[in-house]
C-alpha cells in the first residue's frame, strides 16, 4: 500500500493508542493468573494480536465483551506450536513462559522476526533446566521445560525485552532464581515489567538493574487492568504538533514508565511550545533549533526524532543507534537512507551516533521497508516536504498503530 502525504499544517485532538508494551505484559501476567482477569483500554495492533493468540495457546481463554478483553488464565498449552507474528517484545516474554511448561513447543513467528538473533536466551534457559534448540540463533526455537530456577547471567546490551520474559516466568519454578545482568539497556521497560507483575500479584527486586532476585512458587492473581496510552505510538504525531500546527493528544500518562515519554525533553529542546493538562498533552509550532539527545534507553524514539531535527535548524546529534540494528528494519542505517532521499543529511560515521543536519525536505517516493515507525517518521516529513512523498508499504504501521492513517487524517489541515 502506498500513501502520499503532501506538504499540509496540522490541528486537532486525538486519543493515544493502546501501549502495545504494556499491553503484552498484562495479556502474560493474564495468562499467568488462574482465574479472571480484565484489561481495559486496550485496542489491537498486530503485535498485541499475536500476544493474546499465543496465550489461547497457551491454555488462555480469550474474549472481548464490547467493553474491554477478559481473559480466564491458566497455564496449560494445548498446542505445540506458537505463531509469534513479527513480535520482539512477544518473542522474548513468552519464550521462558512457554519454557515452564514440560513438554516441547515450537516458537515461531514470520517478517522480520525470523531475521532477528534470539541466540542471547540459550545458555540463560539452559542453565534455569530447559532444552534449546534454535535455528542457529534465529527462530524457529524448540522449547522444553519446566524451569527449575537458578542462578543465571544474561546480557542486557540489545535490551530488555528477554529479562521481562525471565522475570514473568520464574516466580512459578520451583526454585528461586537470582538473575546475573551485564550492561542492561532500556532500564525503564524493566520498570514497566516490574510494575505489570506487581499489579498481578508477584513481587520481584533487584539492586541498581545488576542483580534480579525472583522468589520461585509464587502465584499470580487475576486482576483487573487498565492499559496505559502508548508514548511510543504517539511520538510522531507530537512531532508532526511542532512542525507544522498544533496538536492536543490524550490518554498520555504524565507519570508513565514508559521510556519513550522522553520525547517531551526532546520537544523542549528543540523549542516547541509543550503544555499538558493531567493525561493530555499540547504542542505547537515555534522557531526549532538543533539539540543533542541519548535515545539510547528509547530507540523506538528514533524515526519521531529524526523527523524533528530534520525541521530544525543545525545539526542534531542523537545518541543510541547500536539499539537499532536488529529492529524490523536496521533503523539507523534505514533513516539514513530514507531522510537522504529526502534531501536531509543524516550522518552515521561516527560510534552510536546519529549526526542530523536540519533543511528543506524535498519530495519523493520512499520505502518504509515495511517498518512501521520508518513509515510514520516518513508521515511527518511529508508535512513540511516541498514536494508530495509518497511512503511504499504504508500499512506497515498496522504492527503498532493500525489506525495511524487515519488519525493522521484527522489533523491534516
Amino acid at each position: 500500500m502506498k500513501k502520499t502525504v503532501k506538504s499540509s499544517g496540522v490541528q486537532g485532538e486525538l486519543n493515544a493508542p493502546t501501549s502495545k508494551s504494556y499491553a503484552q505484559r498484562a495479556v502474560a501476567a493474564s495468562l499467568l493468573a488462574p482465574g479472571t482477569s480484565e484489561l481495559h483500554h486496550m485496542d489491537l495492533c498486530d503485535d498485541t494480536a499475536a500476544a493474546l493468540e499465543v496465550a489461547r495457546r497457551l491454555g488462555a481463554k480469550v474474549y472481548f465483551n464490547d467493553r474491554y478483553y477478559v481473559i480466564d488464565g491458566g497455564l496449560n498449552p494445548h498446542s505445540d506450536t506458537l505463531d509469534i507474528g513479527e513480535a520482539g517484545l512477544a518473542t522474548r516474554l513468552f519464550t521462558p513462559i512457554a519454557a515452564m511448561c514440560a513438554h516441547p513447543i515450537t516458537i515461531t513467528g514470520h517478517g522480520s522476526i525470523l531475521t532477528r538473533p534470539i541466540g542471547a536466551m540459550e545458555n540463560p534457559l539452559r542453565g534455569l533446566g530447559a532444552t534449546f534448540r534454535s535455528n542457529n540463533g534465529f527462530l524457529p526455537i524448540d522449547i522444553h521445560g519446566p524451569l527449575r530456577g537458578g542462578d543465571i547471567r544474561v546480557d542486557g546490551s540489545q535490551g530488555s525485552q528477554f529479562l521481562t520474559g525471565l522475570l514473568a516466568a520464574l516466580p512459578l519454578a520451583k526454585n528461586d532464581s537470582t538473575i546475573h545482568v551485564d550492561n542492561l539497556t532500556s532500564k525503564p521497560y524493566i520498570d514497566m515489567t516490574i510494575e505489570v507483575l506487581k499489579a498481578f500479584g508477584v513481587e520481584v527486586s533487584h539492586e541498581n538493574y545488576e542483580l534480579f532476585y525472583v522468589r520461585g512458587q509464587q502465584q499470580y492473581t487475576p486482576a483487573v487492568y487498565d492499559v496505559e496510552g502508548d508514548w511510543s505510538g504517539a511520538s510522531c504525531l507530537l512531532v508532526a504538533g511542532a512542525v507544522a500546527g498544533e496538536i492536543t493528544m490524550h490518554n498520555l500518562n504524565p507519570n508513565s514508565l514508559q521510556a519513550d515519554q522522553a520525547l517531551v525533553y526532546a520537544l523542549e529542546r528543540a523549542g516547541a511550545m509543550i503544555g499538558s493538562d493531567g493525561n493530555t498533552y499540547h504542542v505547537r509550532k515555534k522557531h526549532l533549533n538543533a539539540f543533542e539527545f541519548d535515545a539510547t534507553d528509547c530507540p523506538d524514539l528514533f524515526p519521531a526524532l529524526v523527523a524533528l531535527a530534520a525541521n530544525c535548524e543545525g545539526k542534531t546529534v542523537l545518541k543510541g543507534t547500536k539499539r537499532l540494528t536488529h529492529k524490523e528494519s536496521d533503523r539507523a542505517r534505514t533513516l539514513a537512507d530514507l531522510f537522504g532521499t529526502l534531501g536531509i543529511e543524516v550522518d552515521l560515521s561516527l560510534e552510536d551516533t546519529m549526526i542530523v543536519q536540519g533543511g528543506q525536505i524535498q519530495g519523493r517516493e520512499v520505502s518504509s521497508h515495511n517498518d512501521h515507525r520508518i513509515a510514520m517518521g516518513a508521515a511527518v516529513a511529508g508535512l513540511t516536504a516541498s514536494e508530495p512523498v509518497v511512503i511504499d508499504q504504508a500499512n506497515a504501521v498496522s504492527k503498532s498503530y493500525p489506525h495511524f492513517w487515519e488519525e493522521f487524517a484527522k489533523i491534516t489541515v
